[in-house]
């Protein structure tokens, strides 16, 4: 009885200090309104302070490209501010390079605004939208990756460069209770400005990818925002090679469709890398693909084929087979989407074949 009494007692103060927390925080940190200038005083707007940067941008309609949704875990939503921040947390000096970090570049999601605040954003950033989209189609590409194709409803038209992302804002559902919201690159062509698809890889235990895997059905709606990112092709180059794994496809995929779509006279080589042959997916579009443009390459690697895969193409890691049949890129460019590790090693690799590094472009997820 005693240490049932004990531990009713500590759970009832834990209560109560998390309620008087609340309640600190609702009228002793009243910041009241706060003034966000933009850009010099291009645009300006009130808002009641107390919320991140981020979100308050956000509810104006001004989306700051960010993967993780606001997690400080991607560190993309950048901004420069001229004043009014407070000081640099923990929590984003692993983001910042030191020269950022003079020019008071911060991340929108740990800035809370508590007085008036002056920044300075990318024009682009203004042509991000929030779109409602229904689900049109759900397809299984492999034992773990799904391509999801969503008919835009509210603006029904979209522009945007071939290798950019959108994310999408999921709902609340079995233990989850808060929406999340993640990114994830745009497979489909720019050719089609109705529809937008997405590949997305089951992560274990991921809030967004469980969500899409198993509760997003066909005809449901959801918010995505965009179009995001500068992972797009530079027209610089006569050759190009892609590297990719996963659902890094998708992207790269997007590149290539708008090279074909536009006739361009493009040299390409696709070396995508998997483990096994049932990690291969969209092998017969770019078979195909590979008869119909002659200068287009597909080079498909296993790492660990299985006896019953009965696998003839290349085998071993994507970065060695790729030095099988790249010896000079100096010429080149190269678009890489993959894991961090992946895409570190390609680029170890690429710049030993006389790669340029400011050559080589690349999106980690």
């Amino acid at each position: 009885m005693e240490i049932l009494i004990t531990i009713v007692s500590i759970s009832g103060i834990a209560t109560l200090l998390a309620i008087l927390i609340v309640l600190a925080d609702k009228f002793l940190n009243n910041y009241g309104q706060c003034n966000i200038s933009i850009n010099n005083g291009d645009k300006t707007f009130v808002i009641q302070g107390g919320q991140n940067l981020l979100s308050s941008l956000a509810e104006q309609k001004i989306y700051i490209p960010s993967a993780c949704g606001g997690k400080a875990t991607c560190g993309l939503c950048k901004v420069k501010v001229v004043d009014g921040a407070g000081p640099l947390l923990p929590t984003e000096e692993p983001f910042l390079t030191e020269q950022e970090k003079l020019d008071g570049v911060r991340l929108s999601c740990q800035v809370k605004i508590k007085r008036d605040i002056s920044i300075l954003i990318p024009e682009e950033y203004f042509s991000i939208k929030q779109y409602k989209a229904t689900v049109m189609k759900i397809n299984d590409m492999t034992h773990d990756i799904k391509e999801f194709s969503f008919r835009l409803d509210e603006p029904t038209t979209i522009d945007f460069k071939a290798g950019q992302y959108m994310q999408i804002e999921t709902k609340p559902y079995g233990k989850i209770k808060e929406k999340a919201i993640r990114a994830y690159s745009i497979s489909s062509s720019p050719s089609d400005k109705n529809h937008i698809e997405l590949i997305v890889r089951r992560v274990q235990g991921g809030i967004c990818t469980t969500y899409m895997h198993d509760y997003l059905n066909v005809g449901d709606q959801v918010i995505l925002t965009g179009p995001q990112g500068d992972f797009y092709r530079r027209d610089d180059s006569e050759s190009y090679i892609f590297m990719a794994g996963g659902s890094g496809l998708a992207p790269i995929k997007s590149i290539i469709m708008d090279i074909v779509e536009k006739g361009l006279d493009k040299e390409m080589y696709f070396f995508f890398g998997a483990v096994t042959k049932k990690d291969l997916y969209y092998i017969d579009y770019f078979t195909q693909l590979e008869k119909d443009y002659p200068k287009f390459h597909y080079i498909p690697a296993l790492s660990g084929p299985l006896p019953e895969d009965d696998w003839k193409g290349d085998v071993g890691l994507v970065t060695n087979v790729m030095l099988q049949h790249i010896k000079d890129g100096s010429e080149m460019h190269a678009y890489l989407c993959g894991s961090p590790g992946m895409i570190n090693a390609c680029i170890k690799v690429l710049t030993g074949v006389s790669f340029r590094e400011d050559k080589i472009f690349y999106d980690k997820f």
